[in-house]
Order: structure tokens, then C-alpha cells, then sequence
């Protein structure tokens, strides 16, 4: 019997890279997980992966009508919720002097926007000892340069982390935010324009870690189990770094 068994798990931005990965692992832990994204091809193949154990809910997290959707499909299956890894996101390179008005409100809607408006959709469905999971960055402590729109977008994630884990600690319900480093998935090779230049692009970004390399998905979709399980009931608010030490050493 795993860590999950019994608990019913939702997974944003499910269909590659992180999100993938965590699906996974919650469903190898016995959750029974829906999974959202926005390519219904993509969706499909990782429900056929996962098994009888996950459904897929296609999704823009910008689409209010789209969340009540996923919402719906949850409250069908009659268990309520007890984990949400509100995972969707990314972001693209913007020299300060080249940020337009919609760099900033695509980056923004989406990220923030769309974390916020997920967790709201769902939240009369969760169950006391909930466990809410939000993918921050450690790019919210260090900065980066052509990066500011997507950085500020993760710093108000860890805000919100701490301020609903204050609001919701009276239902029992826990919220914590796990900060990747440069993790290895399409998302971060797609930053680069061509081939030649997502290979230098990772290769750098893998020397500014004191490990030396690169993160795997599955290394933070271990995180996530970790706050998503009762090996995890007396943290909240809380952060967790899976960036190969590069924000702390």
C-alpha cells in the first residue's frame, strides 16, 4: 500500500516535465490523480500511461469556465480532494527594455493568475488535511538577467503560499511551495530559439549548480509526494529548495 492510497490528487500542467513526473509518483503512491493541461493529444498519452488510476481534464488555467470543468469532474467522482500540485506555468526571456504589456500579462495570467484561480475553483472540494503544493522558483531569491517578468510572477507565488497556508490553517488544510533550480524538461529547453543554443543554454545554467548538473523531474515530483503524504503534517507555509544548492551555497 503506498503513502496516497485513498487520497484524490490534482496535477496543473500535467502533460510533460514536472507535472508529468509527479502524476506519476502520486499515482505509483496509490492517489487517484486528474490530470490538466492544454494539448488533448498529450493528455491522452499520459492517462494511458498512468492507468485506471488518473483521468485527464483539458485546461487553460487562464479559462475561469475551464476550471469550473475541472472542478466538476472531481466533485463527480465523489471523494472531495486531498492534494493540488498547482504546477502550470513558464515564462520567456525579456530584457528590461524589451518587456511588453503582454510579455508581462501572459507571464502573469498564467502563472499567477492561473495558480490562484485553480486553487479557488477546487478549494470547497478539499478535505480537512488537504495538502496544497505550489511550484515556486528559486529564481525568486536569485534574480535573473532577461528573466525579471518570470521571477516576480514565482515571488508572488511564495507570498501566496504563506498567506493561504495562514487562512486556511483553521480547515486543517497545509500549503507549501516547492522552488525548483534549472530542471531538465521541454519547458527549458523550448527557451532557447534553436538546437545549438538550448544545448549552451542547459550546459550553463548546469555549471551555475553546485552539483554540476542539471535537475530530473522526477526529483521534484519526490518533493511533492513528501508535502502531498503525512510524512510532511506539521510543515506549512514552507518552502523547499530542489535546486542542487544553487540558492544555498
Amino acid at each position: 500500500m503506498g503513502q496516497l492510497t485513498g487520497k484524490t490528487a490534482l496535477v496543473t500542467g500535467a502533460t510533460a516535465g514536472i507535472g508529468l513526473a509527479a502524476a506519476r509518483r502520486l499515482a505509483a503512491e496509490g492517489a487517484y490523480v486528474f490530470l490538466s493541461g492544454r494539448r488533448q493529444e498529450a493528455l491522452d498519452a499520459a492517462v494511458a500511461e498512468i492507468g485506471e488510476n488518473a483521468t485527464g481534464v483539458a485546461a487553460e488555467v487562464t479559462d475561469l469556465a475551464d476550471l469550473d470543468r475541472v472542478a466538476a469532474s472531481i466533485r463527480d467522482r465523489g471523494t472531495g480532494l486531498d492534494i493540488v500540485f498547482a504546477n502550470a506555468g513558464g515564462g520567456e526571456f525579456a530584457a528590461l527594455g524589451d518587456v511588453t504589456w503582454q510579455h508581462y500579462a501572459d507571464t502573469f495570467n498564467t502563472n499567477v493568475g492561473g495558480t490562484l484561480f485553480t486553487v479557488q475553483a477546487v478549494l470547497p472540494l478539499l478535505n480537512r488535511g488537504a495538502s496544497i503544493v505550489v511550484t515556486s522558483s528559486n529564481i525568486d531569491v536569485k534574480g535573473a538577467a532577461a528573466f525579471s517578468v518570470y521571477a516576480a510572477s514565482k515571488a508572488a507565488l511564495r507570498s501566496f503560499t504563506r498567506s493561504w497556508a495562514s487562512e486556511l490553517v483553521d480547515r486543517g488544510i497545509r500549503v507549501n511551495s516547492i522552488a525548483p533550480g534549472p530542471i531538465e524538461t521541454p519547458g527549458l529547453s523550448g527557451l532557447a530559439p534553436d538546437a545549438a543554443s538550448s544545448q549552451q543554454l542547459l550546459e550553463n545554467l548546469a555549471a551555475g549548480v553546485p552539483m554540476n548538473r542539471l535537475g530530473r523531474p522526477e526529483e521534484v515530483a519526490d518533493a511533492v509526494v513528501f508535502l502531498a503524504s503525512d510524512a510532511s503534517t506539521y510543515m506549512t507555509g514552507s518552502e523547499i529548495y530542489v535546486d542542487g544548492g544553487a540558492s544555498q551555497v
